[in-house]
């Protein structure tokens, strides 16, 4: 079970190439599972034991499998996670010729990646593109995955660069541009530069790979990923190396689980939304309306009043899942020093006095239950005092449906790493608690 799913994940952490794969990566797993596709503009006549989703832009998904009891009684049980990852995303006309020879693309951080560990990786791009349509309030979309090694970031020799191994400062807009190509010496740099100009590289590639005309590309939204996969590692293959663990790692578990678990009287609800890295503040992301717009409507759906849904909420609970910090065997000093989360010891409880993080000692203590029922071992991740850490989409789903949410995540090292490390033994432990989670 432990092989079977870890290569679960690897899979689909490979095809989740950005958000917008994963979305429908996930979308692929739901139809095979009996899940039915709902959209926001259709109206909702929704039935107990029925399995459903909705897509928003793209990149996010809300399933839910509606619960055998009433709703307004026995609530929704809640696991988020989010569908994006720190990286690169490539700007609008981004070809840029160097010394009429070099071709490299210009990008923007998305997120807050470890810049260095981008450098000297092959890379490729994918994301979607939005074509000309019948109707320009509705263009074509498309999802394109280049799946080829064409870029790479060089690094600055040595030599060059003494400062280097001392801390160096990467400039976001000079330094981790990435090459793509050499441009075709038989010309002129003049008409080379026309060419680019006119034709516009990256859509001719973006074109070809989606057998389309590159004049009818309207826009896209593209990033760069790590060509080569996630695989196990490790002297007893206990490891797991691999991109996009944050936060695609806490999806997949989260799907596991809803898959997994029988249905109960509390409605079931995996949601994996769009752009935590980024602050959420999307149409798609955890600081909009749409997680408390869907479950409205699944009440509605259900032929009960908004009243009910408010009563639904005061019956709900919901786990943020996203990865926590592992105590670092070269830097143990980073860690709280009486709470040391350690890869391999089960998913670890996030807590904050500053908020960032929603667990209080009631979501606590039903984490802790939970995982004593499921026979999994539960750790403590609190930061130094003296060191900041980061947030998760728990405090704003707390705040926006005033319901009790559970902060926690699986432990991770290299979080944000081009390639995060992991530990096969809490892939397991993650998704048996998360079963239990949604088992009664």
């Amino acid at each position: 079970m432990l092989k079977n799913n870890t290569q679960e994940l690897l899979d689909f952490i490979n095809k989740g190439k950005t958000a917008f794969q994963s979305t429908y990566e996930l979308k692929s797993i739901l139809d095979m599972q009996g899940y039915s596709q709902i959209k926001e503009e259709d109206k909702w006549d929704l039935k107990k034991g029925e399995k459903y989703y909705v897509i928003k832009n793209d990149s996010a998904v809300i399933a839910f499998e509606i619960g055998s009891g009433e709703i307004e009684k026995d609530g929704f049980r809640l696991i988020g996670a989010h569908t994006d990852s720190p990286g690169f995303r490539i700007k609008p006309n981004p070809e840029m010729l160097v010394e009429g020879h070099y071709l490299k693309l210009n990008t923007e951080v998305y997120g807050g990646p470890i810049l260095s560990t981008w450098f000297d990786r092959p890379l490729s791009i994918a994301g979607r593109v939005t074509l000309k349509g019948e109707n320009a309030f509705k263009p074509k979309v498309k999802l394109v995955d280049v799946n080829k090694p064409i870029l790479i970031i060089p690094n600055l020799a040595i030599h060059m660069n003494r400062e280097v191994n001392d801390g160096y400062s990467y400039n976001k807009q000079k330094d981790t541009l990435p090459l793509v190509t050499i441009a075709n010496t038989d010309y002129s740099e003049n008409v080379v530069v026309n060419k680019l100009e006119k034709d516009g590289y990256l859509l001719k590639l973006i074109a070809e790979t989606l057998k389309v005309d590159y004049k009818d590309i309207l826009d896209f939204d593209l990033f760069l990923y790590e060509y080569a996969e996630g695989m196990v590692i490790g002297l007893e293959e206990e490891f797991i190396s691999c991109g996009r663990l944050d936060d695609l790692w806490m999806v997949f578990a989260g799907l596991k689980a809803l898959i997994n678990s029988n249905n109960i009287k509390a409605t079931k609800v995996l949601v994996a939304l769009d752009n935590e890295e980024i602050g959420s503040s999307t149409s798609q992301g955890a600081d909009s309306s749409i997680l408390e717009s869907i479950l409205e409507r699944i009440t509605l759906g259900l032929k009960k009043e908004r009243e009910d849904f408010k009563r639904a909420l005061s019956n709900s609970i919901m786990i943020s899942a996203d990865l926590a910090h592992a105590i670092h065997p070269n830097y143990i000093e980073k860690c709280d020093p009486t709470s040391k989360p350690m890869l391999g010891k089960g998913p670890v409880l996030k807590i904050a006095a500053s908020g960032s993080y929603s667990t209080d000692s009631y979501a606590s203590a039903v984490f802790k239950g939970i995982c004593e029922k499921a026979e999994v071992p539960c750790q403590v991740f609190v930061n130094r005092s003296d060191l900041r850490g980061g947030s998760t989409i728990g405090p704003i789903t707390a705040s926006k449906l005033n319901i009790p949410v559970i902060d926690m995540g699986a432990p991770v090292l290299s979080m944000h790493s081009i390639r995060e490390l992991a530990s096969v033994r809490d892939n397991e432990y993650t998704i048996k608690a998360f079963t239990e989670f949604f088992a009664n």
